[in-house]
């Protein structure tokens, strides 16, 4: 695709990680912002002034638009598989922010109704299209440690109370460490092992009250709905596993930990909360580790919307695609049951195996 065949792209959705995307969306050579939508009309019309979007406006103006092709759908996740079934009637593409819904039928209806039209459904995070994730995908594929075996990942905080203004929601139904955090680590997982077939897993819940710790709030309490902490055993196929915990209640602070392991090494990727990062590979019987630096675009977040446009124009599949989102989402909902009921949970979807992008792939550059 040419910069003179540029896509039409609306937003819905004009809140504060809105910022993130615009600031991408509005300077590819590829897309071009047609409209925001928001239902707070004025919020629409200031990012559009603010980002020299030409038009604002209601959801319905927006999915009447002949000149939109794709719809970034950055509402709130309990509204994600509405909204997206709105777009998809429209008969426009979907990149949604995480998760794509909140349960594996509606995943399920909203990726049958955008095939039944002959759209397509993406979906957050594209943080493991960034450099970072990709230079370390790109080193397992070449082969840099052997046959990857196995995995460790880390997630442990204190709790985002302490530095968060309104952080109830983060310690409410559908919210904790595991659904917030988890989508991360698991995408980046899937990407190396490929689909995740078992679960086993236990959780905990370090308080029932938690309080504000900065803010207009400051000094406020307010009930913890989840468990704040999961320790989870992902079994892949071929005897493939990953050992992988996401917490709020851990008062040494360990972020963006991947380990993948293989046969003839270990390597240690960047934070998959981050696009870039640098990794760092051991093989047996080298005395010092080898720093892999991140090589690759590195934007933010809006690099999946250009990934997902010119796999519409070449005719293949997405990487970060909706089908990929839903087994995530179907490990992470497995992850809480087997918590809950103390059982292995089988994991039922399964996905194509999903190929590094080339080191030259740039958003920026329209000829890549």
């Amino acid at each position: 695709m040419s910069t003179s065949e540029r896509a039409g792209v609306g937003i819905i959705g004009a809140g504060v990680i809105s910022d993130q995307y615009l600031q991408n969306l509005t300077r590819f050579p590829e897309v071009e912002v047609k409209f925001i939508a928001d239902v707070l009309l004025d919020r629409a019309a200031a990012q559009a002034e603010k980002y020299g979007v030409p038009h604002s406006g209601t959801v319905d103006e927006l999915l009447a638009r002949e000149d939109v092709e794709l719809v970034v759908n950055l509402t709130i996740p309990a509204v994600h598989t509405e909204i997206g079934h709105c777009i998809v009637a429209a008969g426009k593409h979907v990149w949604s922010e995480k998760p794509v819904a909140l349960d594996h039928a509606s995943a399920a209806e909203l990726l049958a109704a955008a095939a039944a039209a002959g759209v397509r459904v993406a979906c957050a995070p594209d943080t493991v299209l960034g450099a970072g994730i990709q230079t370390g995908l790109r080193a397992i594929a070449r082969g840099d440690i052997g046959e990857p075996l196995t995995a460790t990942t880390m997630f442990h905080v204190p709790g985002p109370e302490a530095w968060h203004p309104n952080p109830d929601f983060l310690f409410a139904t559908g919210a904790g460490p595991l659904f917030d955090m988890g989508p991360y680590y698991v995408t980046t997982l899937v990407h190396v092992f490929g689909s995740a077939t078992r679960v086993q897993a236990v959780s905990s819940k370090s308080r029932e009250t938690r309080t504000i710790g900065s803010g207009p709030r400051a000094g406020e309490s307010f009930p913890v709905e989840v468990p704040t902490h999961h320790a989870a055993l992902i079994e892949f196929g071929a005897g493939r596993s990953a050992q992988s915990t996401f917490s709020f209640q851990h008062a040494l602070p360990r972020m963006g930990f991947v380990e993948i392991n293989g046969t003839e090494g270990t390597i240690s990727l960047p934070d998959p909360n981050m696009f870039d990062g640098d990794s760092t590979l051991w093989r047996y019987g080298q005395a010092e580790p080898e720093t892999i630096p991140a090589q690759g675009a590195a934007y933010g977040r809006g690099t999946g919307v250009v990934e997902l446009l010119r796999a519409i124009r070449a005719g293949v599949p997405e990487r970060a695609s909706g089908a990929v989102a839903a087994h995530v989402l179907d490990v992470l909902l497995g992850i809480r049951d087997a918590a809950e009921t103390g059982t292995a949970v089988e994991i039922a979807s399964a996905i194509e195996s999903i190929a590094p992008l080339p080191e030259g792939w740039d958003p920026m550059d329209a000829a890549a």
